[in-house]
């Protein structure tokens, strides 16, 4: 029995202002900044805090466990808490998380902040797909969850930017507290101009809200095979983005924060580029294209491979990675969301719980390949994992044959 929804606001009938689109996109990049931040910073991090390089990698690892209790315990609460609400304490509560950041004495502290973060954020982000998608009429509805998730995708990409600028001019923690500042402001504007949503009276409970996305997860095959392929290709992106500010922010190259974040720029392009695969999904030519995105996911690390000696190659890796596993991503959400189109909320939940594993996953073991092997312990992990995801797709696809 599908979970109920918000009720429909008068405001859905018609077309979603402009502005009110664009500030759901704004929100929810802005959002997921928060998550990313980190990446560009744990050399410096590493270095205040006297841990390994093959230890700091738990940063990023503690930001994705706070991400993956963001999917199973916090998402599902926006089909019983009004939205606007719910936000409003997520903001609140982000705000703080942000401040314990900046503030950290001690590993332990800082490692409890990162996954506060984590786990806020991703509420927050998810909240607003959530909202987008229930705020919009059903002729506008693709379009308008469509420019909220590109502002994830900007978020996310961009935030390595940020960072790395901003820890140049003031230090890492300057980053947290810049952003706490910037989600202040956030949360005044969201609650000036963001309507609420008022909740149906049958809204279930938690505990079933729980349950529902539980046996989503464990019954679902199309969730569950396309979720290993993002736990898979969430690994790969995780091993490089990590690893890469140690390699780059050493000799030879040296490269300040702000020019390891500016990487992201780059990936941006790649990302753009992939986003027709939704359209060929839409077409039939779902598994088409993920083989192809898997193969390109795979050579992406011949180019990368000679990033010690080669900065053009680097660039060209990151075009070839961050295309790759977007074009995966894209064709991974349109195959789910077809199944069950009243669970699509759920369906969110279950899909990025993979993500957040595979994430936290890839980062530690990136740089604990790094401080044994090298660079080329890095791009044999990575091509490892990026060659596992072309053999599962491969075998599922010879199962569902016979």
């Amino acid at each position: 029995m599908p979970l109920p929804t918000a009720a429909p606001a008068a405001a859905a009938a018609t077309s979603l202002p402009s502005a009110l689109v664009m500030l759901l996109a704004c929100a929810a990049g802005l959002s997921v900044a928060n998550v990313y931040y980190a990446q560009p910073l744990l050399d410096a991090v590493a270095r205040e805090f006297a841990i390994s390089q093959a230890a700091v990698g738990g940063v990023i690892t503690a930001t994705q466990i706070g991400c993956a209790l963001a999917l199973l315990l916090l998402v599902p609460l926006g089909d019983r808490v009004e939205r606007r609400r719910l936000m409003m304490g997520q903001l609140a509560a982000l705000i703080a998380a942000l401040l314990c950041v900046a503030a950290a004495p001690t590993p332990a502290l800082l490692l409890a902040g990162m996954l506060a973060v984590g786990l806020v954020g991703t509420a927050m982000t998810q909240g607003l797909i959530a909202y987008a998608a229930a705020a919009a009429s059903d002729s506008e509805r693709g379009r308008v969850v469509g420019t909220t998730q590109g502002g994830v995708l900007v978020g996310l990409l961009l935030a390595r930017v940020m960072a790395g600028g901003v820890a140049d001019l003031a230090g890492w923690r300057s980053v947290y507290l810049t952003s706490a500042a910037v989600m202040g402001s956030l949360a005044l504007v969201l609650w000036r101009y963001l309507p609420a949503q008022p909740l149906s009276s049958e809204a279930p409970r938690y505990g079933q809200l729980l349950l529902s996305l539980l046996t989503l997860v464990a019954r679902q095959r199309t969730l569950q095979v396309r979720g290993m392929l993002a736990l898979l290709m969430f690994a790969v992106f995780n091993v490089f983005w990590t690893a890469i500010v140690l390699l780059l922010s050493a000799p030879p190259h040296n490269l300040s924060q702000t020019a390891i974040g500016a990487l992201g720029l780059v990936g941006l392009v790649g990302a753009l580029a992939a986003a027709r695969a939704g359209h060929w999904a839409d077409k039939g030519l779902g598994q088409r294209t993920t083989g192809y995105a898997l193969l390109l996911l795979l050579a992406s690390w011949l180019p990368l491979w000679l990033a010690p000696v080669s900065l053009g190659a680097l660039l060209l890796g990151i075009l070839l990675l961050d295309m790759a596993g977007q074009a995966i991503h894209v064709t991974n959400q349109s195959l789910i969301f077809a199944t069950q189109p009243a669970a699509h909320s759920r369906l969110v939940s279950g899909y990025m719980l993979f993500y957040a594993v595979g994430s936290g996953l890839g980062a530690i073991s990136s740089t604990s390949a790094y401080a044994a092997f090298g660079w080329n312990g890095v791009c044999v992990l990575g091509a490892s994992l990026s060659l596992a995801g072309l053999w599962f797709w491969r075998a599922m696809l010879r199962l569902a044959a016979h």
